[in-house]
């Protein structure tokens, strides 16, 4: 399904689309936004012709690098088909655009680059900043320790599903569905559905409970798959099942005695405080 969007860059339009779940972005718009062209088409094709890298990723791609695509877009004169990249895409694309206007772009691009390999040297510092996001958007402390818990105990268990022969990101998928399934009675496109989120992080949007069992069940599912030496994809996942259940029967449990479903549909984020009256 494709949803055409438009995002503003210093009062200009870029068109923008869903597509497969991530923005695709008008080539075009891009080029006319960052250089003032009058031809962004003819623009593009100079700038391939400068630069054999970009004109190769743009003619098929790389290692994980998709090419552009061709999708429809609302125009004045109705749906039309155009070029537009994914967002790996488009920085590549300003990288090569030679003008002054793209170079806040580019500082920022090598501020994150940076950032990043700090983060593979030390990563303590991943985890600060991580810590540090959450808090600016107003979740306690008390939430941010068991989601950064949780972030771990699911590194752990992907970590595990990697060692015991999980490839194809499809996979990923279908064992922690599996594990969702036992655990809560929802797949997790199931449980975003019933939140009301599109591309959001369901576990950004989980509460106390939510978040501790996706916890008991993912680390159930990591030490059956250690005690019983679990290989291939199949074994993973009637291993991902049981341990969805453990986690399973105790929010069932729970439920029982607080008389209600643990499963929400709320999203979870503290209300902002009111601004208080300066009379």
């Amino acid at each position: 399904m494709e949803t055409t969007k438009i995002a503003l860059f210093k009062g200009q339009k870029i068109r923008k689309t869903l597509y497969q779940n991530e923005w695709w972005f008008v080539i075009n718009d891009i080029i006319e936004v960052l250089t003032d062209s009058l031809d962004p088409a003819q623009y593009f094709k100079r700038m391939k012709q400068r630069d054999s890298e970009l004109a190769k990723l743009t003619a098929q791609g790389g290692v994980q690098f998709v090419p552009p695509l061709m999708l429809e877009m609302e125009t004045v004169g109705g749906k039309q088909k155009m070029y537009c990249w994914d967002t790996e895409g488009i920085f590549r694309l300003i990288q090569s655009i030679p003008s002054p206007k793209a170079e806040p772009f580019k500082r920022w691009l090598a501020k994150v680059g940076y950032e990043r390999v700090q983060e593979i040297e030390n990563p303590e510092l991943a985890t600060k900043r991580t810590r540090m996001l959450y808090k600016l958007k107003g979740y306690s402390d008390d939430w941010i320790e068991k989601r950064m818990r949780g972030i771990a105990i699911r590194e752990e268990l992907t970590d595990e599903w990697q060692k015991r022969g999980v490839k194809e990101n499809k996979d990923y998928e279908i064992l922690t569905a599996e594990i969702s399934k036992a655990t809560f009675g929802v797949t997790p496109s199931e449980y975003k559905k019933l939140k009301g989120l599109k591309r959001e992080n369901l576990r950004d949007h989980m509460d106390d409970f939510e978040l501790i069992f996706s916890m008991l069940g993912e680390k159930s599912t990591t030490e059956i798959h250690r005690t019983e030496k679990s290989k291939g994809v199949s074994k993973l996942k009637q291993d991902a099942g049981r341990g969805g259940r453990i986690a399973g029967i105790a929010r069932k449990e729970l439920e029982k005695e607080l008389g209600r479903s643990v499963v929400s549909k709320e999203n979870y984020l503290p209300p902002k405080e009111p601004k208080k009256s300066l009379i």
